[in-house]
């Protein structure tokens, strides 16, 4: 029996730190007057986050990505308004450069310390930001077969969204450092495999009926059915500096979906492969951006990024252009060529340190250019 193409509607969480505008540090406890003045403008779109230098944003749910780029740039905006009356600033990177863990303060809400007592220094470390997208899918068997199926593409969308690469003041080596702070929890990484809603639920079941856990929301997975919402949330990207290259992210993620739904209702699939297989590549997109070259595993070689780009470009125009999403799942093109977050604060911190500056000048520099290319497009 054919399944009606679902409604791939889309909606994205980004998360942002909050920065001293004198000291370039994070914020320890911000004035609650500022969470105030944010739900007074954009209601429960804003929410404080684990800890205290953290907030995140959530767009509606929108049939396109032009109208969620609409709303996430008033979410923005209307943040810039309220922490420049604070003598605060922005930054959307999913690190901050030298900002230490040790010295963060827990948001006090019952579930935040929870998690703190639970988790203990593995959860106190998560001095990290990411951004998630949810395209909704109404049939749940539909949501299991399609988030199998495009875990394969989640370490391209990776590569393409990295920004973390300092951690504590040092340059990691990595693009994406928040991946290795966000893989020391538990219920990490790619999902398993489920042949079914049901298979799926069995395995919920197992963890929540002991205790193990309150709910399907503490599997936090790299892809995974919303817990709340009929969706399938994507999570393994950094959250994006530029908002121009988050839309891409989330038009590319929303334009795989409709591809993958569209081979299915042809008797066709995207191959699955091997958690270990899809991994390898997930590391290499963590330690490169989009300077990696990934494994083809139906070609069995490796193949450099910027050619990944077109083949997925090509592979998906025919569901770009139904969902008017186009223009931004070529924007990828223009990320390739002229970098990610990770590569410009990279670039800051050399040319200042060539420039004769210290360690921590040329850090505050990478701050610099952080909180002016967050309003980027705003």
């Amino acid at each position: 029996m054919a399944v009606e193409r679902p409604a791939f509607t889309i909606g994205v969480e980004e998360e942002y730190l909050l920065v001293d505008l004198e000291t370039r540090d994070l914020v320890r406890d911000p004035d609650a007057a500022v969470m105030e003045e944010c739900r007074a403008i954009m209601g429960s779109q804003v929410s404080p986050e684990f800890l205290k230098a953290q907030v995140e944003v959530g767009t509606r749910v929108f049939s396109t990505v032009a109208e969620a780029r609409d709303d996430l740039r008033r979410l923005r905006t209307a943040l810039f308004e309220v922490v420049d009356r604070h003598g605060l600033a922005l930054i959307a990177a999913s690190t901050h450069p030298f900002a230490d863990w040790a010295d963060q303060e827990v948001t006090e809400r019952d579930r935040y310390l929870l998690l703190a007592r639970d988790l203990q220094v593995v959860v106190r470390r998560l001095v990290i930001c990411g951004m998630h997208v949810h395209v909704g899918i109404e049939d749940r068997d539909m949501r299991i077969d399609l988030m199998n199926q495009v875990s394969y593409f989640l370490p391209h969308l990776l590569a393409l969204s990295t920004s973390s690469p300092f951690w504590h003041g040092m340059e990691s080596g990595l693009k994406s450092y928040r991946m290795s702070v966000f893989r020391s929890l538990p219920r990490t990484g790619i999902p398993e495999h489920f042949a079914s809603w049901s298979e799926y639920q069995r395995h919920v079941d197992v963890l929540v009926e002991p205790g193990l856990i309150e709910d399907a929301s503490k599997l936090w997975w790299d892809v995974r059915p919303s817990a709340r919402y009929p969706t399938v949330e994507m999570r393994i990207s950094d959250v994006c500096t530029r908002i121009e290259d988050g839309i891409t992210i989330a038009a590319l993620y929303q334009s795989i979906m409709s591809m993958l739904f569209r081979h299915r209702s042809h008797n066709r699939r995207w191959r699955t492969y091997a958690n270990m297989l899809v991994a390898e590549n997930v590391w290499r997109a963590q330690r490169y951006g989009v300077e990696a070259s990934l494994m083809d595993y139906g070609r069995g070689e490796l193949v450099p990024y910027g050619d990944l780009v077109e083949e997925i470009i090509d592979l998906v125009r025919e569901d770009a252009l139904e969902l008017g999403c186009l223009a931004e799942v070529e924007h990828a093109r223009e990320i390739v060529s002229g970098g990610t977050s990770a590569d410009r604060q990279l670039a800051t911190y050399r040319a200042s340190l060539s420039a004769g500056a210290g360690e921590r000048d040329a850090l505050n520099a990478v701050v610099d250019e952080l909180i002016t290319d967050t309003r980027a497009g705003v």
